[in-house]
């Protein structure tokens, strides 16, 4: 748990809000093996109690499944196969390099309404829930979170964030893949600011067959920035230093260079299986729950 300025959990999500919450459920574009059951059906065979299909008896199989009733017709041996019931992984990345904590509304608090609804949809249907902080790396984590009683508990971890350092996609998304290896979905929190690049960290969540979702969020300063005149302009995460005339001509660049770079992270996730959202932080957050990612597949 962060240690840091404490602050009501009910100030992330609303009662109502989370009555509307209570409606949803997370959904996975890819059917996924957990480590103990859980409350949704899968397409791999097990034991649970919903009948799947009939196979031939081999030396070995459990007794208890065999079809007795087929034996006295046919004089013959098959085991009854159930759909198994499994767990899903949902996995949150949060976004707490300083550049986050910038803006009006603010990039940081977003972030956290977002990762609180989800979060709370994942604990209300008995999901495994992670929910991690980085910045030059994973920073604080709550793993292994199951069922609505954690819920007050992620709530006080989202609001007690830190927002510092500079941004390490890259080793963030190592860290993770090394130490949750197991499949599930991803979600990333994030302005993508990174000066060295998001590639490789996107690559490492492809390579372990995560079902990724990247939400890229900016403050209306950034997407429309209405300063002017001569700045001295200095880089919130590492401190670097320009400083410019602020002029229309510069402003348009501004403007282009930024589509340019959003564009490309969108289109590098499409080529990937990742599904990509932009939002504003003047979109109401529950929009993007209750609509965006709904559209996205990732609620239902």
């Amino acid at each position: 748990m962060v240690i840091g300025e404490k602050k009501q959990s009910g100030e992330l999500l609303s009662p109502q809000f989370m009555r509307k919450l209570d409606q949803l459920a997370l959904v996975s574009r890819k059917i996924f093996a957990g480590k103990m059951r859980g409350e949704r059906l899968t397409k791999r065979r097990g034991e649970s109690a919903e009948f799947a299909d009939y196979r031939n008896y081999v030396a070995g199989d459990d007794l208890r499944f065999l079809d007795w009733n087929i034996y006295a017709r046919l004089e013959k041996l098959f085991i009854k196969l159930f759909l198994q019931e499994e767990d899903l992984h949902v996995s949150l990345l949060v976004d707490t390099s300083k550049s986050m904590d910038w803006g009006t509304p603010s990039k940081s608090l977003y972030s956290r309404q977002v990762a609180a609804a989800i979060s709370y949809i994942a604990m209300t249907n008995l999901d495994r829930l992670s929910v991690y902080a980085y910045s030059d790396g994973l920073q604080y984590e709550m793993t292994g979170i199951r069922g609505r009683r954690w819920v007050f508990r992620v709530m006080d971890f989202l609001t007690s964030m830190r927002y510092d350092g500079a941004s390490n996609l890259p080793a963030a998304c190592k860290q993770f893949a090394i130490r949750h290896p197991q499949p599930g979905i991803v979600l990333i929190l994030s302005d993508f600011f990174e000066k060295g690049g998001y590639e490789e960290g996107l690559r490492y969540l492809l390579g372990r067959n995560y079902d990724v979702y990247a939400l890229q969020m900016l403050s209306p300063e950034e997407i429309e920035p209405e300063m002017v005149g001569d700045l001295r302009l200095t880089d919130v995460e590492d401190d670097d230093v320009a400083e410019v005339t602020i002029s229309r001509a510069l402003i348009h660049r501004y403007r282009k260079n930024l589509e340019a770079y959003c564009g490309e992270l969108k289109e590098y996730c499409n080529a990937r299986g990742i599904s990509y959202l932009f939002t504003s932080t003047d979109v109401p957050f529950d929009q993007i729950v209750l609509s965006y990612f709904r559209q996205r597949g990732l609620v239902k």
